[in-house]
């Protein structure tokens, strides 16, 4: 396997701008307005991530809660998670080394680091059509990602950019999908930027169905861009603008409840 050519990425600007733009507006609000407040934005984070019911519809997206007990305990683990991950930021900490990676391992999937303490995979991997680098490739491809990712300088495409191919790589043998996915928002939210969760089915197929496509083609053809990476960015930073409108929105209308 080869990483993708960070000169390779290309992604929607105008998009970019709009995420930019709408986070400016929330902190000119907590910023300059008496009404509007730092812990609106606080609670507008904590409502985003640790509601139940959203919780809940995350999990069975993710197609990996049978019941509303496992549902619980994936609400417990994110919880933990990302307070963990709060704290960090909080601490100017931001998500840059293999330690980080496995200490999200550890937290938001235990059973499967118990089975496989601080190492990769030792397994041959496929996902659909795409046969995962052999494992011993492994150490050596996370490493190499971590060095590609300081070469770019938008911390939104970094992001992104990182949770396509460490997926790609597949370093544990349980647990990547969540783990990379909280890695992502860590970069994300230490940059002032909120999390990105799957909605739905649907778009849970959508995203699986994209990556998988996205994988195949790279894998058959050169490393180069396609337009199933500019799907998959594309999705991503909807997601992301998505989320953006909701903070936006749930700040503004608790300070217009105050004046």
């Amino acid at each position: 396997m080869q990483l993708l050519p960070v000169n390779e990425i290309k992604f929607d600007r105008i998009k970019l701008e709009k995420i930019k733009s709408v986070m400016e507006s929330t902190f000119r609000l907590i910023t300059f307005s008496r009404s509007h407040l730092a812990d609106d934005l606080l609670n507008a984070y904590i409502n985003q991530t640790t509601s139940f019911r959203e919780l809940l519809s995350i999990k069975n997206a993710q197609m990996e809660a049978q019941n509303e007990d496992e549902a619980m305990e994936y609400a417990k683990l994110l919880r933990k998670t990302s307070d963990f991950i709060s704290h960090e930021v909080k601490n100017s900490v931001d998500f840059t080394s293999e330690i980080q990676l496995f200490q999200l391992f550890r937290l938001i999937s235990p059973d499967s680091h118990s089975l496989h303490p601080n190492r990769y995979r030792h397994q041959i991997v496929q996902i659909g059509k795409y046969l995962c680098p052999l494992p011993e490739m492994v150490p050596g491809l996370v490493s190499e990602l971590f060095y590609q990712m300081s070469e770019i300088k938008n911390p939104i495409i970094k992001a992104i950019y990182f949770h396509h191919e460490m997926i790609r790589i597949h370093p544990f043998s349980d647990g990547n999908g969540r783990t990379i996915r909280m890695a992502k928002n860590w970069m994300l939210m230490y940059q002032l930027y909120p999390s990105i969760f799957i909605s739905d089915t649907d778009e849970k197929k959508q995203y699986i169905n994209t990556l998988e496509k996205s994988f195949e083609w790279l894998q058959n053809k050169e490393c180069k861009w396609n337009q199933n990476l500019d799907d998959f960015f594309d999705q991503e930073l909807e997601r992301l603008l998505r989320n953006s409108d909701i903070i936006y929105q749930i700040v503004l209308k608790a300070g217009n409840k105050r004046e």
